[in-house]
Formats: C-alpha cells, sequence, structure tokens
C-alpha cells in the first residue's frame, strides 16, 4: 500500500513494486491520476491493483476507505506512508498558519491516521514491512523551514516509536529520509509558481523519484532477520538540510 501515489516518490514506488510483481493498493486524493496509473501499471505487468481516493488528513474517510477494503486486501505487506508535502517558506513570526495546518494534518496526523487503521492487520500476522518517508528536513533545519522541519521531525521519531512497539510483532520499519527530489514539490511549495520551483533544482543534479523508489525496493526485498532502520539519501551535490554545491 502506497500512500500518496499520483506524483513523486509515490508514483515510482509504485511503478517500482508493480515491476516487482507486487498486487497494489495506491491511495491519493487526485481520481483520475489513480485510475491512469492503474491502467498503466496493469497493462505493464501481470498484478492487481486496487484504487483509494481519499485525502489522509482526513480521519473519517482514511477509516472508511480502508476498513472497506476487501478481507483479501487487508493482509498488506508493505505500506509504504508516502504521503506528504510542504507548504509555503517563511519565518515562523510570518508564516501562514494555514500553511501549517495542512503540513501538520498531513505529514504528521495524515500518516498516524493510516498506520493507525493498517498497523493492526500487520500485528495479527506477526509481519510486514513499514516505510516512513522522511525528510534530510527531519535530520536538520534550514532557513524558513521551521514548521515543514518540525514534522519530519516527528516523522523521525514516530519512526524509532514505531520500531520499538511493532519489536514483538516481527513488523520492520524503515525511515527513509532523502535530501531534494526532483518532482511536484517545490510547486507544490511555492504554490504553483514554476519559476521559484525550478530554481530550486538549479545548479546541480538531484535526485529523482525512482533513486528514491529503488531504495524502498531493495530494503523491502531483504531477508526476514535484516531491516534497515533509517537511512538518509541525498544527491552527490547535497551535504544536508542546508547545504548544496550548485555550479551557478
Amino acid at each position: 500500500m502506497i500512500t500518496g501515489a499520483t506524483s513523486g516518490i509515490g508514483k515510482a514506488c509504485a511503478q517500482q513494486f508493480a515491476a516487482g510483481g507486487y498486487d497494489l493498493i495506491l491511495t491519493g486524493r487526485r481520481e483520475e491520476r489513480l485510475l491512469a496509473l492503474k491502467q498503466e501499471l496493469e497493462q505493464a505487468g501481470d498484478i492487481q491493483i486496487h484504487t483509494l481516493c481519499f485525502d489522509v488528513r482526513d480521519r473519517e474517510a482514511v477509516h472508511a476507505a480502508l476498513e472497506g477494503l476487501p478481507a483479501a486486501w487487508k493482509k498488506i505487506a508493505v505500506l509504504i506512508n508516502n504521503a506528504g508535502l510542504a507548504a509555503g517558506l517563511a519565518s515562523v513570526s510570518e508564516g501562514d498558519i494555514d500553511d501549517w495546518e495542512v503540513m501538520i494534518d498531513t505529514n504528521l496526523k495524515g500518516l498516524l491516521y493510516v498506520s493507525r487503521q493498517v498497523l493492526p492487520w500487520m500485528q495479527a500476522g506477526k509481519k510486514g514491512h513499514v516505510f516512513n518517508i522522511g525528510s534530510t528536513a527531519g535530520k536538520g533545519v534550514y532557513p524558513n523551514g521551521n514548521v515543514y522541519c518540525a514534522t519530519k521531525h516527528a516523522v523521525d521519531a514516530l519512526s524509532k516509536a514505531m520500531r520499538i512497539d511493532l519489536l514483538p510483532y516481527g513488523i520492520k520499519v524503515t525511515a527513509i529520509h532523502p535530501g531534494a527530489v526532483e518532482t511536484e514539490f517545490s510547486l507544490v511549495r511555492f504554490k504553483g509558481d514554476a519559476q521559484k520551483a525550478e530554481a530550486v533544482y538549479k545548479g546541480f543534479v538531484p535526485l529523482e523519484g525512482k533513486d528514491v523508489a529503488e531504495i524502498v525496493f531493495f530494503c523491502a526485498g531483504l531477508p526476514p532477520h535484516v531491516c534497515i532502520n533509517d537511512l538518509v539519501v541525498t544527491s552527490t551535490a547535497q551535504a544536508d538540510a542546508h547545504y548544496f554545491h550548485k555550479l551557478i
């Protein structure tokens, strides 16, 4: 099951796991994109895909969609908590509170809503693998990143807590913290301002969604007794959440 599967890392994970023969539950807010992705992947391989259109911020919608799954689809082997975003880039004293609410509700509460629904199913089977897609912003902070960084720090902490809570059930938890990935991320952050979004990735070669997807797939394929708990991945031109080497 992959949340936020209609673009970026989520879509790349869907393509990677489909190529690996996994049946998929794909969730997202944009139904047309979900259905187009379902068609693309089913035509490419002998797999089954179930789509669920909802916003992870909506607690009741999450519950209804997942409870409504047929019993066979509730046997989830891998959960990729990918849905997330950044909204705005401003100091705390000038930040848009609506942006804060969106980031907290999506990046933190949405992850919790989905996990709370799926984890009991994994516990019942005493197996499973949870991937939480964090960020280098969860390992450090950068100017004007305040609330976004705070939500990703929370994802880091929750991942550590999940490992402890799920240890008796043999469930793996892996937190993947990517640096700059050229997706729709910056376009969303800057409210559709393409010029600002493009400037973020100029002067260096950023990660692509497929780079992260390949890492997730590798981790999911490790032997049952091996778990990569925490992984930070950046492009060669990025040192941490703040420092880049740009040739411009």
